[in-house]
C-alpha cells in the first residue's frame, strides 16, 4: 500500500510539472504572437456591430489601394464625404492623398481629427499654383473659373512616387462598392490609364442638353483649329469624363504622360484649342487628345454620373443609384446645395464640420 501510494503521488507531481511547462509554454507563445502581430485580436470598423465593446481597430494591412482626392476650402465637406463612403465600404488598404491649397490644409486636418476619419491613412500635400504658369489663358473669364486644384490629376506620378497604380477621384461623389473592385479594373498593355465613356450604358442619357455634343469629341475641342485636324482625330469619337481616373503609373512614367498634357495646355493659350460650346472642366480637352483611343474602360455601373445636371432625378431611379458602386455629382447641382437630386445618398456618409464652418443647404419643411 505504501509503494502504490507512492507511486500515486509521483503521478500527481508528474502531472502538475506537466500542467506548468504546458501554461509556460502557452504564455510564451502568446508573448511571441504579441510581438510578431501586436494588432491580432482587433476588430475592423465594419466588424465593430458584431462586438460593441470592443473599441480598437486594427491597421489595415495588404497590397496599399492610393487615392488621390482634392479639397478645396468650399467644397471641403465633399471630400470627407467622400473619403468616409470608401473607408466605410472597404476592408481594404486604402491610403488617401489629399492635394489642397495651404489656407485649406489646417481646416481639414483638424475635421479629420476630430471624427471617425481620424483612423484612415491619409497625407496632406499642398498643391503649388505656379505649376500652371504659362499653361492657362490669360482671358479674365477663363482664369476666374479656373480652379487650380482640378488639375493636380495631370501630376499623379508627382504625387504619388512610389505608387505602380492608383485611383484619382473628383470630390463630388460617393462611393457604395468595395474600391478594391474598381482598383483591380483591368487596364490594357501601353494603356496609361482607364475612363469612363460618355457613351457607355449607365450615363449615356446624362447628356449636358445645350452644351454643344458633350459625349464626342466635338463638344470639347474646335476642329476647326489646324493642330487639332492635324492629329487625325474623329470628331465624333465618344469622349470620357476624366472625374474618375484608374491610372497604370508605369505606364504613365514611361509615355510622360504629364508633359504631354502640359504641351497642349501651352499650345491652347496660344492658339484657343478648346471648343467654344465646353460647358464644364477645362481639364478634359488635353486628356482627350493624349489618351485618344489609347485608354482602357471602367465598368459602368462604377461611374454613374450626371447626378448634378438638371433632371437627374428623373433619369434615374432610386432602385438603380442604389445599385450603382460610385455616383458622380458632376454638373452644376451639388449634392451639398439645395436643388441636387438624392441629396439623402449623400448625407448619408457627410460627416459634420467640428468648426462648424461648413453647412449643407438644404430645404426647409413646414
Amino acid at each position: 500500500m505504501t509503494m502504490r501510494r507512492v507511486n500515486v503521488v509521483i503521478l500527481v507531481l508528474l502531472a502538475v510539472a506537466f500542467l506548468i511547462i504546458v501554461q509556460r509554454n502557452l504564455l510564451n507563445l502568446s508573448d511571441f504572437l504579441h510581438k510578431e502581430h501586436p494588432d491580432a485580436g482587433m476588430i475592423l470598423p465594419f466588424e465593430s456591430e458584431l462586438s460593441p465593446d470592443i473599441k480598437l481597430e486594427l491597421v489595415r494591412k495588404g497590397e496599399e489601394i492610393p487615392v488621390l482626392i482634392t479639397a478645396s476650402e468650399e467644397r471641403l465637406g465633399a471630400v470627407v464625404a467622400a473619403m468616409n463612403s470608401i473607408y466605410q465600404n472597404s476592408k481594404a488598404n486604402v491610403v488617401f492623398t489629399i492635394v489642397t491649397l495651404n489656407d485649406t490644409a489646417d481646416h481639414l486636418q483638424l475635421w479629420l481629427s476630430k471624427t471617425k476619419l481620424k483612423n484612415v491613412n491619409y497625407k496632406i500635400v499642398i498643391f503649388q499654383p505656379e505649376l500652371l504658369n504659362g499653361k492657362i489663358s490669360k482671358d479674365p473669364q477663363i482664369l476666374e473659373a479656373t480652379k487650380p486644384l482640378t488639375f493636380a490629376r495631370f501630376y499623379l506620378p508627382a504625387y504619388l512616387p512610389e505608387a505602380e497604380k492608383a485611383i484619382y477621384l473628383d470630390d463630388d461623389i460617393i462611393v457604395q462598392g468595395d474600391i478594391q473592385d474598381l482598383f483591380e479594373t483591368h487596364i490594357k498593355p501601353g494603356h496609361a490609364a482607364a475612363f469612363s465613356d460618355d457613351c457607355d450604358s449607365a450615363s449615356a442619357k446624362g447628356i449636358i442638353r445645350g452644351a454643344g455634343n458633350q459625349n464626342n469629341y466635338i463638344g470639347f475641342l474646335d476642329f476647326k483649329k489646324e493642330a487639332v485636324k492635324k492629329l487625325g482625330m474623329r470628331a465624333t469619337t465618344c469622349s470620357f469624363n476624366p472625374g474618375l481616373i484608374v491610372a497604370n503609373l508605369t505606364e504613365w512614367r514611361y509615355q510622360n504622360i504629364t508633359k504631354q498634357l502640359e504641351h497642349w495646355m501651352e499650345l491652347n493659350t496660344q492658339a484657343d484649342l478648346y471648343s467654344k460650346t465646353l460647358a464644364e472642366s477645362i481639364t478634359t480637352p488635353p486628356l482627350l487628345i493624349v489618351f485618344y483611343k489609347r485608354h482602357s474602360s471602367i465598368d459602368p455601373m462604377w461611374h454613374v454620373r450626371h447626378l448634378g445636371t438638371t433632371g437627374a432625378g428623373n433619369r434615374y431611379s432610386t432602385q438603380f443609384v442604389k445599385a450603382a458602386k460610385l455616383l458622380h455629382w458632376n454638373g452644376h447641382y451639388k449634392p451639398w446645395g439645395r436643388t441636387s437630386s438624392f441629396t439623402d445618398v449623400w448625407d448619408k456618409w457627410f460627416i459634420p464640420d467640428p468648426t462648424g464652418k461648413f453647412h449643407p443647404v438644404r430645404r426647409h419643411t413646414d
